[in-house]
């Protein structure tokens, strides 16, 4: 039985004790905080211990592999600065994981705006490759053993302060599974998303669609196009009103070609 969780939180520019109150933490915890310096620190909580990490590179991907790397954690739950958690939440996680011990992963369910809604779960199910591209890393809890020994790790190519804007959680559960490690979806609620702009999010401009298309030559291979494709159509009311879905689908379409030629 897993006995605690461990939170990984990727912020920028933070002040430590105030995100932690502001998150609601209530587990031991790791946050990597993107600034101008170079220091470590530790804040001791009545249920917890938060070690905290400044450094001064970028890319969340970068943050959240450098807490991964001193990760202690039964479970590990990777987070955001924007994320406000249920009291309550390790207790609800562990008994999930320990009713479950055919999930070495397990997608947790985050409140969030409607407009950035891209999945609730309302029955526990069982993860696959062609919609695990739906969940965000934010409701990601993994057993660290597991995660360890696949040897996945987040990529630093996609994602905030890297060359593409994101998908970096979409490969990592993509990679996890393609390992042969099982992912579930949970219908319990953990957290929620405060409201806010997106540090990354733009809207739907060609560097949207460029991205995503090079994203999906890594998730899909032969199939990126017609799923690129199959995504824009069914999107389309909301991602195509600056862009027509050919025009989009062309956009995509280059992208997928520079995926394939890296």
């Amino acid at each position: 039985m897993p006995r605690n969780v461990q939170v990984l939180i990727a912020a920028v520019n933070q002040e430590p004790e105030k995100l932690i109150g502001q998150m609601n933490i209530q587990s031991d915890a790791i946050l990597v905080n993107q600034c101008e310096q170079y220091k470590t620190e530790t804040i001791s909580l009545t249920n917890g211990k938060i070690q905290v990490f400044h450094m001064a590179e970028r890319g969340v991907g970068l943050s959240r592999n450098t807490a991964l790397m001193r990760a202690t954690g039964d479970i590990c739950l990777f987070s955001d600065q924007d994320i406000i958690y249920e009291d309550g939440y390790e207790e609800a996680m562990l008994q999930e994981f320990e009713h479950h011990p055919e999930a070495d992963m397990i997608v947790f369910n985050i409140q969030v705006g409607k407009e950035r809604q891209t999945y609730h779960n309302a029955q526990w199910k069982k993860v696959h490759w062609y919609n695990c591209g739906r969940y965000g890393a934010v409701s990601f809890a993994i057993r660290r053993e597991k995660l360890l020994e696949s040897g996945v790790t987040f990529s630093l190519l996609f994602g905030g302060g890297a060359k593409y804007s994101a998908g970096e959680d979409s490969l990592f559960i993509k990679q996890f599974m393609d390992k042969g490690y099982q992912v579930y979806a949970s219908p319990v609620t953990i957290g929620r998303e405060a409201e806010g702009e997106s540090t990354w999010f733009e809207g739907y401009t060609e560097k949207f669609f460029f991205d995503r298309g090079v994203l999906y030559h890594f998730l899909y291979g032969r199939l990126a196009k017609p799923w690129a494709f199959r995504f824009l159509l069914a999107h389309k009311d909301k991602m195509c009103r600056d862009y027509s879905v050919k025009q989009a689908y062309e956009i995509m379409k280059r992208g997928i070609r520079e995926g394939a030629g890296r």
